[in-house]
């Protein structure tokens, strides 16, 4: 088990070490880091001193190997665009995508469970047919539409939430948060279900698929012929069954939510890492988009790793799969 553990923790530095010198690139290839920092009252002098600090003139295997012993520590550097600490913008910005990811990954497991059994167990049922193609066309939506669409009704036409920002929020340390106040609840709402509506979709397709399969399963018969009540049939011993896929494809997408949850921010002015990304882009604030990088691909392997080396607790057999 140790062995296995170590090849997956191996494994996670390589890519990581692989996404270092992808965001390195970054750096080297978008421009004179010198020329986007410099403005015009800065004398050559200046240039070549800045130059100097940012350890530009050393060779480009030095300078691979510092990036990745600074950002190892955390350490992304200066903003170009406002010359605050990298990993200082992301830390503001971070409990605000948090929490819009957490609430979405909620809202998914709370509606997308219930409908697949329901679309199990009703079967052929003409209401089971068209949450199967409402499920269809939640995948198809692009998250930006569904926030536009959002927005056009319940802001808009029906003005019952508000169509941007992420409302009054209170400070618990350095974490800050719109759970506690009734502005920020409100302001959550909207972003929250843009971004959940394609979890729900997958989480209910695949409970669906699951609970069909276990439904045929000679146990679930067996219970069905000892005159076992159906609730506890399709609840109790079915769903029990089915959730392990879901736990898994849920703890893997919260990584990809909060990758992705940088077009729901956009579309609603969310003040988290997707708008610092995208202002960064805007800006060509080369450490900001190098940092975010880094920091989302470390969740997706991080997520990752844990994952396999769960399962490989819970199946042994897996342990000799490497």
């Amino acid at each position: 088990m140790l062995v296995f553990i170590l090849s997956r923790i191996a494994n996670a530095v390589m890519v990581m070490l692989a996404v270092a010198m992808l965001a390195f690139l970054i750096f080297r290839l978008a421009g004179d880091p010198v020329e986007l920092m410099a403005n015009e009252q800065m004398t050559q002098a200046d240039r070549d001193g800045l130059r100097e600090r940012l350890g530009l003139n050393d060779g480009i295997v030095t300078q691979f190997g510092r990036f990745v012993v600074h950002a190892a520590q955390g350490d992304f550097g200066i903003s170009y665009r406002n010359g605050q600490d990298v990993l200082g913008l992301i830390a503001d910005r971070f409990p605000a995508t948090l929490e819009l990811v957490l609430v979405a990954t909620v809202i998914s497991l709370v509606a997308g469970i219930p409908l697949g059994v329901l679309t199990a167990i009703r079967r052929g049922r003409w209401y089971s047919e068209s949450l199967q193609f409402v499920s269809i066309v939640g995948v198809s939506l692009p998250s930006f539409v569904v926030g536009i669409l959002l927005i056009l009704v319940f802001s808009v036409s029906l003005g019952w939430l508000p169509a941007f920002g992420r409302g009054e929020v209170v400070s618990i340390g350095w974490w800050s948060t719109g759970l506690l106040t009734p502005s920020g609840r409100a302001a959550l709402l909207l972003p929250a279900i843009a971004l959940s509506l394609y979890q729900i979709t997958l989480i209910m397709r695949l409970v669906r698929a699951e609970m069909l399969e276990v439904l045929r399963s000679d146990y679930v018969r067996f219970a069905r012929a000892r005159g076992v009540p159906r609730w506890r049939i399709h609840f109790r011993h079915a769903l029990r069954n089915c959730l392990m896929p879901v736990v898994t494809m849920t703890a893997m997408n919260i990584g990809s939510l909060i990758a992705f949850a940088l077009i729901t921010e956009t579309v609603f002015q969310w003040p988290g890492m997707g708008m610092l990304f995208i202002q960064a882009v805007t800006f060509i604030d080369i450490p900001v988009m190098a940092a975010y990088l880094c920091i989302i691909s470390f969740i997706f392997v991080a997520l990752n790793t844990l994952v396999d080396i769960a399962y490989a607790v819970i199946d042994p057999r897996l342990r000799d799969a490497r």
